[in-house]
């Protein structure tokens, strides 16, 4: 699994024009799941969204999470960050998990943050999505693996 995340201001995800989800300040999580991926993984990775210290303390420092700052959290889908790119020109996705166990994966990830409290909103996976978003920063953090998972 892996997962991006970017600070943001506002984001806002559109499909056929119609914005299916949006959020304020928070985390815009691009979501990408790859075969092999566990339960284990989602709630890690959701674990690791909800806490990471990447928000302004009082003093100007990144010292706060979303779930500290009432931040909001958009998930979307995103298969091609299981994209292979070593060799070639043309990315690779069989590093990507077969549609029904990726959404299964993405849908776990998405109700863990909010089972924390958090507002989540989401894309609509599988599908054509224009997503706006005002980095914040900008910070923009790729996740490293859970510690259980050697990725090598």
């Amino acid at each position: 699994m892996k997962v991006l995340l970017q600070r943001v201001t506002r984001a806002a995800v559109r499909v056929d024009g119609a914005t299916v989800g949006e959020i304020g300040c928070g985390i815009l999580a691009l979501v990408g799941v790859e075969s092999g991926d566990a339960d284990k993984d989602a709630d890690y990775f959701a674990e690791k969204t909800a806490q990471l210290r990447i928000f302004r303390d009082d003093e100007g420092r990144m010292n706060r999470s979303v779930e500290e700052v009432g931040g909001e959290v958009l998930v979307v889908s995103q298969f091609t960050l299981a994209a292979a790119t070593r060799r070639g020109r043309r990315p690779s996705y069989s590093r990507a998990a077969a549609p029904e166990e990726a959404n299964r994966l993405y849908e776990r990830y998405r109700d863990q943050l909010a089972a924390r409290g958090l507002r989540v909103a989401c894309g609509t996976f599988q599908a054509m999505m224009e997503v706006d978003s005002i980095n914040d920063g900008p910070v923009t953090i790729l996740l490293d693996p859970p510690p259980f998972r050697d990725k090598s």
